[in-house]
């Protein structure tokens, strides 16, 4: 739900730039590689020094890139499979190096193994929500809409870091182990809508 209505509203701000980025010569796809490119740097970069504020900030910049590409693929008509495929990709290595530098970070340098499990179960999850529904639209098979998709998740993990960054007590955990709960509750929810289908 969120992403739908996230899309919606700052569509009204991405579209005229990525008309913009358009003219000037950029791709789509160029702004794909470049927003996955950027958003994993950041992540390498400063979750694992513990830096989690300015971490957070850079990575939430960087994925705005997401929208961007999209917004330039809609004003230059150049829209096309391999687009979408190189998006889905792009967005599977950024979820994998996002979590996997906050796992990093938990368990060798903060030492926290609590935490530690909360995120790879978080990590392990969010893999598996966008595998089912590729699959199961590679079979020709309708996903409903998950509890925790892309921008929820990131909504989730991002407040948690910027907020522990910042000195807050708990927020992390909380918002890790929510996480985990609802990523996991999402995987069973997204394999039963593609089951019931087969049942009627």
């Amino acid at each position: 739900m969120l992403n739908i209505l996230a899309r919606a509203s700052l569509s009204r701000l991405t579209d005229p730039l990525g008309a913009v980025l358009v003219r000037l010569g950029l791709s789509p796809n160029a702004v794909t590689v470049l927003g996955t490119v950027l958003a994993g740097a950041a992540a390498l970069w400063f979750f694992p020094r513990g830096q989690l504020f300015p971490g957070t900030v850079l990575v939430t910049v960087f994925l705005l890139f997401d929208l961007l590409d999209g917004a330039m693929a809609r004003a230059g008509g150049a829209a096309s499979r391999f687009g979408a495929v190189l998006d889905a990709s792009c967005d599977r290595l950024v979820d994998g190096v996002l979590f996997g530098s906050l796992v990093w970070w938990a368990l060798v340098v903060d030492g926290d193994r609590t935490l530690g499990l909360g995120l790879l179960i978080g990590m392990v999850c969010a893999q598996v929500i966008s595998y089912v529904k590729a699959r199961a639209e590679a079979n020709g098979l309708h996903v409903g809409a998950g509890l925790a998709e892309r921008a929820e998740r990131f909504i989730m993990l991002l407040v948690g870091t910027g907020l522990h960054g910042l000195g807050v007590p708990y927020v992390l955990d909380i918002a890790v182990w929510l996480l985990a709960a609802l990523t996991a509750f999402t995987v069973v929810q997204r394999l039963v809508s593609v089951h019931e289908p087969q049942q009627s």
